[in-house]
């Protein structure tokens, strides 16, 4: 058994662990309050709640090695073999390590073999938008989107808008925004939307907009909430 002092010292230390992720993972305020106030059980609450249910993510973060192994390993074979589809398996690869340029001259040997697809195309457009290159994301998803316009739920056509704006084109990215608004609920599209009407002097609409996202902090399950806590951090800044 646990003595009082042994009991107090494993609280101390529930309690640095959860203020610890608390600091790098933002949840609710008022997490912070049940730590402090909480002592060893408040940490104790808080690491059920919102640390147990991140070890899967922990967990496939692991993943990180036999992905690597699987990149050297197609690294040789394409100096034998260099097909499209063994560039572009190897770009997706770099692309989930965020080696983002590597990923797009994958992408681009890809491509120059076959263009029947819009899926290599469309991750060369987020790795253009990794690398701040909007202009060229421009005319990937540009390509995308002339083959289907709701690809990915929409995502295409939102990152379009907001590439647009981003090289100038005001009028075809505030064109292509109102089109996709309709029937996207995703809290990125809405939140570059929202950022975009603030770039445009319009900020009683951008902070419309992002309370929108904030909204929907209500209703959606904790793992999900956990996911899109970046944009909710966005929205909030926008709504202030």
């Amino acid at each position: 058994m646990i003595g009082l002092p042994g009991f107090f010292g494993l609280g101390f230390i529930l309690q640095a662990i959860a203020i610890i992720h608390f600091i790098r993972r933002r949840p609710d305020w008022y997490w912070l309050w049940i730590i402090i106030l909480g002592s060893g059980l408040g940490a104790f609450i808080y690491i059920c709640v919102e640390v147990l249910p991140e070890m899967g993510t922990l967990a496939r973060s692991f993943q990180v090695f036999p992905r690597r192994s699987r990149i050297r390993r197609l690294e040789a074979i394409i100096l034998d073999n260099p097909s499209a589809g063994n560039y572009e398996e190897l770009g997706d690869l770099y692309l989930d390590d965020g080696k983002f340029a590597r990923a797009r001259e994958c992408y681009n040997r890809a491509i120059s073999s076959r263009t029947d697809s819009p899926d290599p195309f469309y991750r060369r457009a987020l790795c253009s938008l990794k690398l701040e290159d909007y202009a060229a994301a421009v005319s990937d998803l540009q390509h995308v989107v002339s083959k289907d316009i709701r690809y990915d739920y929409d995502r295409a056509a939102g990152l379009l808008a907001h590439s647009l704006a981003h090289i100038g084109q005001t009028e075809a990215a505030a064109a292509m925004f109102e089109r996709v608004i309709q029937v996207s609920t995703l809290s990125e599209t809405l939140v570059n939307y929202a950022d975009f009407l603030k770039s445009q002097g319009k900020d009683q609409e951008a902070r419309e907009w992002a309370q929108r996202v904030l909204s929907k902090k209500r209703t959606l399950p904790r793992y999900l909430k956990r996911r899109e806590r970046p944009w909710f951090r966005k929205a909030a800044a926008l709504a202030k």
